[in-house]
């Protein structure tokens, strides 16, 4: 709607504040968009006057913010139904299982109805195509697994709260499988490589690139019995959870939407927010570049980001930087999702084109200085945003985005359309209903435990050993009584033969070299 447009919505003799007309002009765009809401200016809101983000800007990523209970939840919703509806795949992490009720048409209600009308839009109850994904099977999903040698060592080295020395070592292990072909597909095939290289037999293999200490080892196999302790092997394994699959459409060309449910892993966010970061990464490291598009290929929401950031080492920040830089000429759009702005780095709050900021409360004085914080990240506005943000309503926001020409538009107070899908959960009969009939959960439900490094090491002759062949198998990873009686039986019994450097030698050398790592040392080989 153009200016001239606005001005004849507001009657005759009542001309259209200046400020109302330049934010309605703003907001024109030729070619597909995201129809967000409608303008709030002085107290009321302005059917005539749409605030809408361009489809094809989509990849230059976002930012959706707000204190809890703003409605960013509902915004999140809202947006992931209107790009489905527009062709293109949708990531969500559902943290408190809010979520899932996008795969079924919202009831409706009086309250939605009137929201409709304040915005002057038509609500239609609405379902959309949902694929419901769960960490390691844990909750209700398609169970989504990585392998250890795919996650690599920077981000296990987050998960296991290594510090900057111990992550350097990890790497170096990681180096050492990756060039012999010995796969980590799990907690225990890194455990036993770890094993060897603090061996007698095993030392010498790391001298000339810096070598393993003792103490240092113990650390990782410690960190790693604890980590497996609070049941977080199954998050690591086969079938590895192919990322393409996030990049479906339905048979009627809607976007799929891919739910991860979190709610059974809600109290481990380190974990689960790292796994975001290795799906992230995985896209990186396998999508083609294709530049400017006019549509993202998907459009991934990063919930409760700030748990990516804190404590996060500076080399961490600058391959997250650097990943959400490049990743847009490969066509994803990146929202992080969280409660003020200054949970982001500014870094990576620079390269965030649109932003629908939600109420922040100011009751402290910690809340009083965000508030400033955040105002200061704004375009220079009409508003008085201090004043504007702690005074939104539920389901309003502050928005900007970048417009089709790349310059932001700009800031408007929008009262928000209500999503037109069921505003909550699904219940867990439902859920499961849907993952049993999806396409993916015979690819993924069932774990697999074929041949790696473990099973290798295991399998070395017990020739020149002292101690002579190992007796009985190998404790399973987290048994026996402690981990400081567990630690020389693996030792013992993986690494007894001294042939084993020539088998370690001779197994899949070419493998290994085809491992590639990216920015977060993730890896993948070619499918």
């Amino acid at each position: 709607m153009s200016a001239g447009e606005a001005a004849g919505a507001e009657g005759a003799g009542a001309p259209v504040p200046a400020p109302v007309a330049e934010i309605a002009s703003g907001y024109v765009f030729t070619g597909p968009a995201l129809d967000l809401g409608a303008l709030l200016w002085d107290g009321r809101c302005r059917p005539d006057v749409p605030v809408r983000v361009p489809l094809s800007v989509l990849n230059r990523h976002g930012l959706v913010a707000g204190a809890t209970g703003t409605g960013k939840t509902k915004t999140l919703q809202l947006i992931a139904e209107q790009l489905s509806a527009q062709g293109v795949p949708v990531f969500l992490a559902d943290v408190k299982g809010d979520l899932s009720g996008i795969a079924r048409p919202g009831p409706g209600s009086e309250k939605v109805r009137a929201r409709a009308e304040e915005v002057g839009r038509r609500w239609t109850a609405a379902g959309f195509p949902a694929e419901f994904l769960a960490l390691g099977g844990l909750g209700h999903g398609v169970p989504v697994r990585a392998t250890v040698t795919s996650f690599g060592p920077v981000l296990l080295a987050k998960v296991l709260r290594l510090n900057q020395t111990q992550e350097q070592s990890l790497g170096l292990i990681f180096h050492y499988a990756d060039t012999k072909g010995l796969e980590l597909v799990d907690l225990k095939d890194l455990r036993a490589v770890v094993a060897f290289l603090t061996s007698d037999q095993g030392r010498a293999e790391l001298r000339d690139i810096g070598g393993l200490s003792a103490a240092t080892a113990g650390v990782i196999l410690r960190s790693l019995t604890a980590f497996e302790a609070q049941g977080m092997a199954d998050f690591f394994g086969e079938p590895e959870f192919d990322t393409a699959d996030l990049l479906r459409t339905a048979p009627d060309g809607r976007g799929v939407v891919s739910v991860l449910e979190l709610p059974a892993v809600q109290e481990k966010p380190l974990l689960f927010s790292t796994f975001l970061m290795w799906l992230l990464a995985d896209l990186f490291h396998d999508l083609p570049e294709i530049g400017d598009a006019d549509r993202p290929k998907l459009v991934f929401f990063f919930d409760e980001a700030h748990l990516l950031f804190d404590d996060a080492s500076k080399a961490f920040l600058d391959s997250i930087t650097q990943t959400v830089r490049l990743i847009r000429s490969k066509g994803v759009g990146v929202f992080f999702v969280t409660q003020t702005p200054k949970d982001v780095p500014s870094d990576v709050l620079g390269q965030l084109g649109s932003r629908v900021q939600h109420a922040l409360r100011a009751f402290t004085p910690e809340d009083e200085k965000a508030l400033k914080a955040t105002v200061r990240t704004f375009p220079k506005s009409s508003y008085d945003l201090a004043e504007l943000l702690s005074g939104l309503g539920t389901g309003e926001a502050v928005v900007t985005v970048l417009g089709e020409d790349g310059v932001p538009t700009p800031v408007a107070a929008t009262r928000l359309r209500a999503p037109e899908s069921l505003m909550g959960p699904l219940g867990p009969a439902e859920l499961d209903a849907a993952v049993r009939a999806s396409a993916l959960h015979g690819r993924y439900a069932q774990a697999v435990d074929r041949e790696s490094a473990y099973e290798k090491l295991r399998a070395a002759p017990a020739q020149g050993s002292a101690r002579g062949p190992a007796q009985g198998p190998v404790p399973a990873a987290g048994s026996g009584p402690a981990a400081h009686e567990e630690e020389p039986s693996l030792v013992e019994q993986v690494v007894s033969s001294g042939m084993f450097r020539s088998l370690a030698r001779s197994v899949g050398t070419q493998l290994g070299r085809e491992i590639t790592r990216s920015l977060f040392g993730t890896a993948r080989r070619r499918r």
